[in-house]
């Protein structure tokens, strides 16, 4: 059945008016190096908001006539869009949200790839580098915003979940917004679209009118993951080493429902970050939380932390069952530990500069068959290196589910081959099939489930 589509002119929303001749030849530009396939591919994206999928491929053959095509006028620009998708437009207008969100692509792809100074730190360079274009981004992105208390929850936690853990989300989400906190996900559904939804009604009833609903992505996942319709600041860093990144320097605490691999991706990265030792006198609150019946998957969860990463890891979160208001109690409280430590430290509230990220949470990793057999999953190396190593192993899953570079390879090749040291490696392997079992990995579709990874020489 072929989706309704429409063709229309678009005039920018808030981000970005005009356009230099180098950066709209840049986004015309349709060879392996130019940024017109990317451009479309997220800007396709961003107009398919509030559809339920999870497979970019889907999408991208679903709308295969798209086009978007930059036209320059004498005082400014317009897009135009062939054969968009309808349901992005009312009465032949297209939503706000849908307009916001797709100028908010132009604005940051735009930024990352025609800045010189950028072309380097792409490909890989030092730590205070890859920061400091962390912190460009955000700002070109007006995300960093002075002169305001911390307020910002990082909330993580998967797309493919049950209706009553939605629910659950929602209300934790509904008990931060009456704190006059404001939401950060990844912009997805799920667990990034319920508290955000939650926090709306609760910024209504506290008449908070500058609630912020930001959503965190990169290129790579937003096919898969586009942005729900209460994000009203959408960041698309370039790659998700900065995603993380972002999250973690602009966030001021961290909430964690369950989720699947990308969920434990994210945890893996965070734990990794706060165990280095310039971090722990470094206050940052981290909570996980799920329904009651969701006790045994973070039992799960911290068995699994606890054997790979020690004791110690175990020290920087909080698990809180069924009791959104507790939740938000201690992570208010946590936060205004935040602010006084900050005032102390005179460290930016919006920035955190103090945060120190290992270089090997930052150059981005490529997964490939290659690199994922790579992986040294091994406990001769220390702790936060072994965070970094599953990190990646999550990472590499995550791109054979959902990303489209990722289910090439494994289309091509077969699935990624992970080995390594047994007492790792068993215990990620039993996570991973529960994560299976229990509908995880991806959302429900006509076909069961197919792994996009291997355990190999997993005997001890």
């Amino acid at each position: 059945m072929t989706a309704p589509t429409i063709n229309a002119l678009v005039s920018p929303e808030g981000s970005l008016e005009i356009l230099s001749n180098h950066e709209v030849n840049l986004l015309k530009d349709k060879s392996e190096g130019g940024l017109y396939r990317l451009f479309r591919q997220c800007a396709l994206a961003v107009l398919n908001t509030g559809a339920v999928t999870d497979d970019c491929q889907d999408l991208m053959k679903t709308y295969a006539d798209f086009d978007i095509r930059l036209i320059p006028q004498p005082r400014g620009l317009k897009l135009e869009l062939i054969n968009a998708p309808a349901h992005a437009f009312v009465d032949d207008e297209m939503l706000l949200a849908n307009r916001e969100h797709l100028f908010s692509v132009l604005r940051d792809i735009v930024y990352t790839h025609s800045t010189p100074k950028f072309a380097g730190i792409l490909k890989g360079n030092g730590p205070d580098e890859l920061t400091n274009m962390v912190f460009h981004i955000l700002r070109n992105a007006r995300a960093l915003q002075t002169g305001r208390q911390p307020d910002l929850v990082v909330c993580w936690g998967g797309h493919s979940i049950s209706h009553e853990e939605y629910q659950y989300s929602k209300e934790v989400g509904h008990q931060l917004g009456l704190r006059e906190l404001s939401i950060c996900t990844g912009c997805g559904p799920g667990a990034m679209k319920g508290p955000m939804k939650g926090a709306t009604i609760a910024h209504a009833k506290q008449r908070v009118k500058n609630g912020r609903y930001i959503g965190i992505t990169e290129p790579g996942i937003i096919g898969a993951e586009a942005p729900n319709p209460i994000v009203n600041e959408l960041i698309i860093m370039p790659d998700i080493e900065k995603r993380l990144e972002a999250f973690v320097r602009c966030g001021h605490g961290v909430v964690v429902f369950p989720g699947g691999v990308g969920t434990a991706e994210e945890i893996l990265y965070l734990l990794g970050i706060l165990l280095h030792p310039d971090n722990v006198d470094l206050p940052f609150p981290v909570i996980f939380t799920g329904r009651k019946e969701n006790a045994e998957y973070f039992e799960m969860i911290d068995n699994f932390i606890r054997n790979a990463l020690g004791e110690e890891a175990t020290s920087k979160y909080e698990i809180i069952i069924d009791d959104p208001v507790r939740v938000a109690q201690t992570m208010k409280k946590g936060i205004k530990d935040v602010e006084t430590f900050r005032r102390a430290m005179q460290d930016a509230y919006y920035f955190n500069w103090m945060l120190k990220i290992d270089p090997v949470f930052q150059q981005p990793f490529e997964p490939d068959h290659e690199n994922m057999l790579a992986l040294e999953l091994h406990r001769d190396q220390p702790v936060h290196l072994i965070a970094a190593n599953l990190r990646k192993a999550f990472s590499g899953i995550v791109a054979g589910n959902v990303k489209d570079g990722g289910i090439r390879k494994v289309q091509e090749k077969g699935p990624f081959e992970i080995t390594g040291d047994p007492t790792l490696i068993k215990p990620l392997e039993a996570m991973l099939e529960r994560f299976i079992a229990n509908n995880r990995m991806k959302l429900p579709g006509p076909s069961a489930y197919r792994p996009s990874y291997r355990i190999v020489n997993t005997a001890a």
